[in-house]
């Protein structure tokens, strides 16, 4: 293959493909960059088809490497890179859903497709290029794949659509959207918001389709020159003579008798046609003509197509339930004793509990990412075990899909958490899916927003969330939307359209379909429909719980904080964090320290947070003239008695100060560690102490504990913090 390089500006910045110098033995290899992000992408695919399988067995891996950035891995004992971070996979997921479609279906070829991050700029996110890349890669190799696909991600700031903007620009705006699509419609979308209308979405995904369909043409130009050998693909065939049997003895009354309200319903009137087909063919099944698996593969099919029918020409769905129906809603607050909040959320069988636990600030976690390293103070995780399906599987780590479902769950609650500075703890939610038939991610998303309330916490506004389905017909363009689809509409439908958001506006979108692409006008009315739905959820969660409890629970820490001098904060931390270490093994506490002076005390009970508080202001507080010390002698001088007034700070009361009357021996009024009472009478040019114990039997001052915090009143998180004073985070004590 020649060496071969083009360039074209894409929202002002260099986007280029080239297969120059690196090239590999891969059916397909490309290299894009886009300004100074590298993604090299490899595309294989085998002549053969997989035997016996019935799906299409493409893999997809994004690898992120640390290099790109000019980093080394933060972990002191490990330097290779493993297993692949939780963004890698995210952002191997979004290369692989928009790709997947334009596979023939029923092909059984393996194909795989590594894109891999050779330089990243720091400026724009690598993914867009990454899926880019893979089409390039897959429209060289030859494979039946029905590109070009081209992909940009989407921002809004200042009332204006930004198309590749930079982390800060993602941050700082509105919106984060990542959109794939074809010459002719949109194929995937992935985004978190910010409260973002309908009406500037759809403006957003126009506008991104103008740039996807100029990167498209730019990858066919591209490609033009080269003898591409193409790969026939080997694909899943049905047996035909089979089907034409099964439809004699399967009639359309017998399918429309699958229905029900349930999985166990649907599933009892399956297998009562199975049985009946397995008895039919029992002699071809032993002779090994047709196998059992073939037949209700075939049943299936029959089914799901039967399906279709009767939404697009009755408008009835396999539940009974109309086309804009949502179904049932069961909530339960408070579920479990212990726990800082729980909750469960129900819309048909599908049920998701989601329990939130409550930290302090250094339970955030910490990213270590190829570009700009993260702190997450907000995590959710999603799990999703195989009894929430009715199945046996060995139980391992978190799958791709229930690292996806995390993500696309945090996106949604993430506008509406409150901010560090009104409700400093840290927040992790995991969903436990208990029962599922369709639609959990978005259970989840629903309960974890009922979840955060029961534990307190103040979120700025409700988030609900549903997912919407497509059923359409080819050959005459009429399409039906359905909301809240289960399990059966998922499975044989062309779209999960996922939507999130407060009444306001969206928080979170995603989408995937199993046919060529989407027009806009398809998407501007699933959107309509879709905010009905939320609209209709969002009321009966907020019949159940109108407003975020008051008070957290009484198992949930307390979170204190202190203001000290910044020049301070050497001495908390002290020589090698001694300091810092012994406070909180001693009291029992956590604590974050930050540049402007800001200690953070996460404490078990108020007790240990007021031993810390303590001992803070006493090695924090700077002692001023006429100041009264509660002290304890630490040397003892012919000419006087050194005291510690403070941890770290000592003074010297001179013989001619310990007593009203004349002293002659420093041992007679004092000895070594005893207490003593001293006033601070004078700081000298050196900046040395001199005390006296004489002063305080005059005058009857009562003592100053030194350098002890005065807390506040125990009012709200928005109270200011003043040097020497302490804002109790939590506002209870049960």
């Amino acid at each position: 293959m020649e060496p071969k390089t083009s360039t074209m500006t894409l929202a002002g910045r260099e986007f280029k493909i080239t297969n120059s110098p690196i090239m590999s033995y891969a059916n397909g290899c490309a290299v894009v960059s886009l300004g100074d992000t590298v993604i090299m992408a490899n595309a294989s695919m085998s002549e053969k088809g997989l035997e016996g399988a019935d799906f299409f067995p493409m893999t997809v891996d994004y690898e992120e490497n640390m290099y790109a950035a000019g980093k080394i891995k933060g972990s002191r004992f490990i330097k290779r890179e493993g297993r692949p971070s939780e963004n890698a996979i995210l952002i191997s997921r979004m290369i692989d859903r928009p790709v997947r479609p334009l596979f023939p279906k029923g092909t059984t070829n393996e194909v795989q497709l590594i894109c891999s991050a050779l330089s990243a700029d720091m400026e724009v996110d690598p993914a867009t290029t990454a899926m880019n890349a893979a089409s390039v890669a897959l429209l060289l190799s030859g494979a039946p794949f029905e590109g070009p696909l081209g992909a940009v991600r989407v921002g809004y700031k200042d009332g204006k659509i930004i198309i590749n903007p930079t982390y800060t620009e993602c941050d700082e705006g509105q919106m984060n959207l990542i959109v794939a699509g074809t010459l002719d419609a949109i194929t995937m979308v992935e985004a978190g918001m910010k409260e973002v209308t309908e009406e500037v979405v759809l403006e957003a995904l126009a506008t991104a389709h103008k740039y996807i369909k100029e990167i498209c043409q730019f990858q066919l130009d591209y490609v033009k020159g080269f003898e591409v050998t193409k790969i026939e693909p080997v694909l899943h065939l049905v047996n035909e003579d089979l089907v034409a049997k099964i439809t004699e003895q399967v009639s359309v009354d017998d399918l429309n008798t699958i229905e029900g309200k349930t999985k166990k319903d649907v599933k009892v009137k399956i297998h009562a046609i199975e049985d009946k087909l397995m008895t039919h063919f029992a002699k071809e099944i032993e002779e090994g003509a047709y196998s059992k698996k073939e037949i209700a593969e075939i049943l299936n099919k029959m089914m799901e197509k039967n399906m279709r029918k009767n939404i697009l020409e009755t408008e009835i769905r396999l539940d009974g339930r109309k086309l804009t129906d949502v179904r049932p809603i069961n909530i339960v607050l408070d579920v479990l004793p212990r726990t800082h909040g729980s909750a469960i959320f129900q819309r048909g069988e599908t049920t998701a509990l989601t329990i939130t636990t409550l930290g302090g600030p250094t339970d955030a976690q910490i990213i270590d990412t190829m570009d700009k390293d993260k702190v997450k103070r907000y995590m959710h995780h999603y799990h999703f075990p195989p009894y929430a399906t009715g199945d046996i599987k060995r139980l391992m780590g978190p799958n791709r899909r229930e690292i996806g479902h995390g993500d696309l769950a945090e996106r949604a609650l993430l506008p509406v958490i409150p901010d560090k500075e009104v409700f400093p703890y840290t927040m992790w939610l995991v969903s436990e899916i208990i029962k599922c038939n369709g639609s959990s991610s978005m259970a989840s998303v629903c309960g974890s927003t009922l979840s955060l309330m029961c534990a307190g916490v103040p979120i700025k506004k409700p988030v609900s969330a549903i997912a919407m389905g497509l059923v359409s017909d080819k050959e005459t363009g009429t399409y039906k939307i359905l909301s809240d689809i289960q399990g059966m509409e998922d499975f044989a439908g062309d779209m999960d359209f996922k939507v999130t958001g407060t009444p306001d506006g969206i928080t979170a979108l995603q989408m995937d379909i199993k046919i060529k692409g989407l027009q806009i006008e398809l998407l501007r009315n699933a959107l309509a429909q879709a905010k009905e739905g939320r609209d209709f959820i969002m009321a009966k969660m907020l019949e159940a719980l109108p407003e975020a409890r008051k008070n957290l629970s009484k198992y949930a820490p307390l979170i204190m904080t202190v203001k000290v001098d910044p020049d301070m904060i050497r001495v908390v931390i002290g020589k090698g964090g001694e300091t810092i270490q012994k406070i909180t093994a001693e009291c029992d506490v956590e604590m974050d320290i930050s540049d402007e002076g800001i200690v953070t005390i996460t404490a078990p009970d108020q007790e240990k947070g007021n031993k810390a508080l303590d001992w803070i202001g006493r090695i924090t507080y700077i002692p001023k003239v006429g100041d009264v010390f509660d002290g304890k002698v630490t040397r003892i001088m012919d000419f006087g008695a050194f005291v510690e007034l403070v941890p770290g700070k000592e003074g010297l009361v001179h013989i001619s100060e310990l007593d009203t009357k004349r002293v002659n021996k420093v041992e007679d009024i004092v000895k070594l560690g005893d207490p003593i009472k001293v006033k601070l009478m004078q700081i000298d040019d050196q900046g040395r102490y001199n005390l006296s114990r004489k002063a305080t039997m005059t005058e009857g001052i009562a003592p100053k504990t030194g350098g002890t915090v005065t807390q506040s009143n125990m009012g709200s998180p928005d109270d200011d913090i003043v040097d020497g004073t302490s804002s109790v985070r939590r506002v209870h004590k049960n």
